[in-house]
């Protein structure tokens, strides 16, 4: 049963929505599409989410006619109303109708959000400044109800849902390990959208820097040597070899290999995911148990596509008519090499998962608990520029940390594409360089590398935003 209160506070909303159906108003400046007039007659816990009653409007308005008639509002308010209660429930763990501290930490722990004691008592005492009407400092049911029935519900799967981030940024390499996503995530379909998201993303940003990947390559296989050792004359060789277009070698097999290379892993993580978590259902697993079900799962993605690997490798070197097609090279490749071709430098790409993966996730577990240790009151979104200096960084620290595993791993995948070039081990391919060129050597091609990250990382999350909104993906 609805309250006389709650209905007197229906009949406001009604009001609003009806004004916000027809013709436009004067609006104030701060708030576009509100009349001037009701801006100063709403309460304030209204006028500040105008955005959210457009949002009632929207939902509520079942046969499409733009506008809200009362039916239709409180139909919505009852089905609304149902939500909460079922979302009440899910956090209150002891059953005891009211939502303390320990129960906001453990809901937030098992999103993967670790929050101390202290920060769970503030979160909870902002919330209690707007819900708890009995200064219990907890909140029942009907302080529950009464706030959010007409605010908008940030729910405690949006904090989480803000920091997915190995969906979100693409620096040229996919050895994140997977996020975390709910059971109603993946039955709604929001998973595979968000996955498609991040690949188109990745796709647009791989081709935008991809004269700076294939500098990369060029740099990490030839070395010191005189013709092709430095930056700016491998640029002028790769021009004056194959022209403009031949900056872009090897890019359509490295767009190609993300869509595989992303399902893969995503599938393989879930699996591990569930073997870890036992019988504990719906349950998140701790930091250290993703980074070894994340690792696993980048193996066996890797295991799959790596022949795709060596393929750009060998397509990103080729000279001018070397090759017709991808499938052309991996003909040839097989023709004089034999199978095994295909996984030359596996080895020392399994290794670099390792420590790739492990110090991605705990710089950015690192940075993502700091910040939200200090701002445990503001809002769940952390602003664009945190999350993206977030992903940045860990990313960046850890494709620093696996840099000379990816060397070697290059080199063993073009030896036989050098003639003459003995077939090195991995070890034997490390001592050379080392005696040869120094540790230094095993950062060839790194600066390159660390100049196509803010590039790459500005057009996948632009690109990255843009199809979220295109495949209906929530913010």
């Amino acid at each position: 049963m609805f309250d006389v209160g709650a209905v007197d506070r229906w009949l406001c909303m009604v009001l609003i929505c009806f004004s916000l159906s027809f013709a436009p108003h004067p609006t104030f400046p701060n708030d576009p599409g509100i009349p001037l007039s009701l801006h100063f007659s709403l309460p304030p816990s209204i006028s500040l989410h105008m955005p959210y009653i457009q949002q009632i409007v929207r939902a509520g308005d079942v046969n499409h006619d733009g506008q809200l008639d009362f039916e239709e509002f409180v139909e919505y308010l009852r089905s609304h109303e149902k939500r909460l209660r079922l979302m009440f429930r899910s956090l209150d763990r002891n059953n005891d109708g009211e939502l303390d501290v320990a129960e906001i930490q453990q809901t937030l722990h098992n999103l993967g959000v670790d929050v101390t004691l202290e920060q769970a008592s503030k979160i909870l005492q902002r919330c209690v400044v707007f819900m708890d009407k009995d200064h219990s400092m907890t909140i029942d049911w009907f302080e529950w109800r009464d706030h959010f029935l007409f605010n908008p519900l940030h729910n405690m799967e949006e904090i989480a849902q803000y920091w997915k981030h190995s969906v979100m940024l693409d620096i040229g390499e996919h050895l994140t390990v997977p996020d975390e996503f709910s059971e109603k995530e993946k039955q709604s379909g929001f998973v595979w959208r968000q996955l498609m998201a991040g690949a188109v993303a990745g796709s647009v940003s791989r081709t935008g820097t991809a004269p700076l990947d294939r500098l990369k390559v060029f740099l990490q296989v030839h070395g010191q040597s005189s013709d092709k050792g430095n930056v700016w004359r491998s640029l002028r060789a790769m021009v004056k070899e194959g022209g403009l277009t031949a900056l872009w070698r090897g890019n359509g097999i490295n767009v190609l290999k993300i869509a595989p290379e992303t399902a893969i892993k995503f599938l393989a993580y879930e699996q591990i995911k569930c073997l870890m978590r036992g019988s504990k259902e719906g349950g998140t697993l701790k930091v250290q148990e993703r980074f070894v079900a994340g690792s696993l799962a980048g193996a066996m993605a890797q295991t799959v596509i790596y022949p795709m690997e060596v393929l750009k490798t060998r397509l990103t070197l080729r000279k001018t008519g070397q090759y017709s097609s991808v499938a052309d090279c991996a003909k040839q490749i097989l023709q004089k090499e034999g199978v095994l071709a295909f996984y030359k430098g596996y080895l020392p790409n399994m290794l670099g998962i390792i420590p790739y993966a492990g110090i991605d996730l705990a710089i950015y577990e690192t940075l993502k608990n700091g910040w939200l240790q200090r701002h445990a009151e503001g809002s769940p979104d952390p602003g664009v520029l945190v999350l993206v200096g977030c992903g940045t960084v860990s990313s960046t620290c850890g494709q620093l940390a696996s840099y000379p595993l990816a060397l070697i791993r290059t080199r063993m995948q073009a030896q036989a594409s050098v003639k003459g070039a003995p077939q090195l081990s991995m070890l034997t391919l490390f001592r050379n360089i080392v005696a040869q060129e120094g540790v230094v050597g095993l950062y060839r091609g790194i600066a390159p590398n660390f100049l196509k990250v803010i590039p790459a990382v500005s057009i996948s999350y632009v690109v990255y935003e843009h199809m979220r909104k295109v495949l209906g993906v929530g913010t």
